[in-house]
């Protein structure tokens, strides 16, 4: 089909060099698509080179402690990825020698493996004829074909597997899966795509109806949420400062944290302060209480907005189990935590 080859066309001439498309090794290809699901190329190509260099086969990932995956994770979010990532590298390791399923079907099977990784490494591995279907190549079927189906709806999918199916070369299907994704990510563009270089703008629906926005369709939306976070940073008299593994099905699950506030709204400072010392056994040893920033940070999250504070607590004497700063490198935690770390608990340890 004329479609197919000139996308084939398009991507050979235009295709990134990304160090997943140079093998057709499947531990290689599924760390790559499992780092790369809901992040930007851009973002996850240094998180790639960095998790190949420390783990280079899924035995080292295997053995490795998990503290240490979500350490080299930091920074990447959806932090069950990671946790999921390492248990399926355990697994493939105990239960299958070290050697990753070779079917779409089989691979499916793997923890944290959905349709569209499934698809991916069947098919860039194996070649096996079996369609990808992620935001991209929604994007630019629906355009083109000016499909109508909402893609919030599961059943939608369907729609989308039978038309890309279809379009697959034979023999091709790791070259096609290859080609559509990246004109979706470079030519094809959510906003402001540059229609008039496109190879399809002769047979493209949604150019030739100037309803290029409009597409994919997706009207189900979200709501987000709004959370207000209280990080209490005690520290004692040798700069020691305490700090929590979250173990609670919610967001962040086994990363560190400083103790933790959550409140319905923010706080005013006086009616906090009484909130602290109501809180800690050992209140009557506070000295100070004051904000590291008079302003909260606001961290967004896919479906939360996390507006957060920083509490900076003196107390006298020595705090059980607290950690040196200079100790907490060795820990994973959420970015925006690890960020407050760098910019103002290193600068106090310096001082």
């Amino acid at each position: 089909m004329d479609f197919s080859n000139l996308l084939i066309q398009w991507y050979l001439k235009n295709k990134r060099d990304l160090p997943w498309r140079n093998t057709t090794d499947s531990y290689a290809i599924w760390l790559s698509e499992i780092i790369l699901q809901q992040t930007r190329v851009a973002q996850g190509l240094p998180y790639y080179l960095r998790f190949m260099e420390a783990f280079p086969t899924v035995f080292d990932l295997a053995n490795a402690s998990e503290n240490d995956v979500l350490v080299l994770w930091q920074g990447l979010g959806y932090y069950s990825r990671a946790r999921n990532m390492h248990k399926t590298a355990q697994y493939v390791v105990s239960e299958l020698n070290g050697v990753f399923p070779k079917t779409y079907v089989e691979l499916k099977k793997l923890k944290g493996v959905g349709d569209y990784t499934a698809a991916a490494i069947a098919s860039f591995c194996n070649n096996e004829e079996v369609p990808v279907i992620d935001g991209n190549v929604y994007r630019v079927l629906s355009r083109y074909f000016g499909i109508k189906e909402d893609i919030s709806i599961t059943t939608t999918r369907k729609v989308f597997v039978k038309i890309a199916k279809e379009l697959i070369p034979p023999s091709k299907s790791y070259l096609f899966n290859q080609a559509i994704m990246e004109f979706g990510a470079l030519q094809c563009v959510p906003k402001k795509a540059d229609c008039m270089s496109c190879i399809f703008n002769n047979s493209c629906f949604a150019f030739a109806n100037n309803s290029v926005e409009l597409f994919p369709v997706k009207s189900k939306k979200t709501k987000t949420r709004n959370r207000f976070f209280n990080y209490i940073v005690f520290f004692d008299e040798h700069e020691n400062v305490l700090v929590n593994k979250r173990t609670e099905k919610d967001i962040w699950q086994n990363l560190h944290e400083f103790p933790l506030i959550e409140t319905e709204q923010n706080e005013d400072y006086e009616k906090f302060v009484q909130t602290i010392q109501e809180k800690f056994n050992f209140a009557d040893r506070i000295v100070s209480i004051k904000p590291f920033y008079h302003h909260q940070t606001i961290h967004k999250l896919s479906h939360q907005n996390l507006h957060i504070k920083f509490w900076h607590v003196l107390v006298s004497g020595e705090l059980k189990n607290g950690l040196s700063i200079k100790n907490l490198s060795k820990l994973p935690f959420p970015i925006v935590i690890f960020n407050f770390i760098e910019k103002e608990l290193l600068k106090i340890k310096k001082k």
